[in-house]
């Protein structure tokens, strides 16, 4: 990379403030400052912030760490609206469904004055035992137009993540993802390309990536196995090419196990970053 010039794609690293899923797959756990203190000393250009509710986050306290380090908010996740709040997009109670669009738009408008996207992943939902997918996969579409006004509103973003199998029968590939997409007919909406569902989903992750890039809004940088990168099967030459012919611009951010330990993590993943996807 020249000196001076930002590069293409930026690296942030995971905090998680939600103490219910210890043990997941986000690198930081003990707070926003020690987070961002870590990220800096690791080189990463940002933070990507998992939080319980938007009401608990310390907006002031996440600022004030962010320029102290010269970091910036790559993403907000709203997955504890699904695996904490057992809310979905896609329920088919209209009150809980509209509990589901309330908390994901108080997250977007969190995010918003950092520049910074909602995460829309397993808040998805399913489809209701019984019922054919199309009928929540509607719920689904209507929610996430719901959302894009909302974003539209206060100059926001939100991506939409397509999780594996095993997680949502709604939206498992990038390919699932545009086409929700283009049914909303928002552009304040794009989709998440997850490296760990998509060794799952994708015949061809590469094709899949450069397909995707008319609505390519963000990236989780990980491994096979949801440890960082480097230390699964995947193959990054391919990924790194295909992100650069979609053209894409954005953050790659690291969801990942704190494996072995989150400061060896945070090293192999900004390493690794570094050999394939900085310029």
């Amino acid at each position: 990379m020249q000196p001076g010039r930002a590069p293409a794609v930026r690296a942030a690293v995971t905090v998680s403030l939600v103490p219910e899923v210890h043990g997941g797959p986000f690198i930081f756990w003990d707070g926003i400052a020690a987070a961002c203190a870590a990220a800096a000393r690791h080189g990463f250009h940002g933070l990507e912030v998992f939080p319980h509710t938007a009401a608990g986050v310390p907006v002031d306290e996440l600022r004030s760490a962010l320029d102290d380090h010269g970091l910036a908010l790559a993403a907000v996740g709203t997955g504890a609206g699904g695996v904490v709040h057992g809310l979905a997009l896609a329920d088919p109670d209209p009150a809980g469904r509209q509990r589901a669009i309330d908390y994901v738009r108080a997250v977007i408008e969190l995010a918003a004055p950092f520049g910074a996207p909602a995460i829309v992943g397993s808040i998805q939902g399913r489809s209701a035992p019984g019922e054919e997918r199309g009928e929540a996969l509607a719920r689904l579409v209507d929610s996430m137009a719901q959302l894009g006004e909302a974003a539209a509103a206060v100059d926001g973003r939100l991506v939409l993540e397509p999780l594996n199998r095993y997680e949502t029968d709604l939206c498992n590939t990038l390919a699932h993802g545009g086409e929700v997409i283009e049914r909303t007919g928002s552009d304040r909406i794009g989709v998440l390309a997850d490296l760990f569902h998509m060794n799952i989903e994708e015949a061809d992750i590469a094709a899949s990536l450069v397909a995707a890039a008319p609505h390519l809004g963000h990236i989780h940088f990980v491994d096979s196995n949801r440890r960082p990168a480097g230390c699964g099967h995947l193959s990054y030459g391919p990924i790194a090419a295909a992100v650069r012919a979609a053209g894409y611009r954005g953050w790659a951010a690291v969801e990942a196990f704190p494996w072995p330990d989150p400061e060896a993590a945070a090293r192999r993943s900004i390493n690794s970053y570094r050999a394939y996807l900085e310029d």
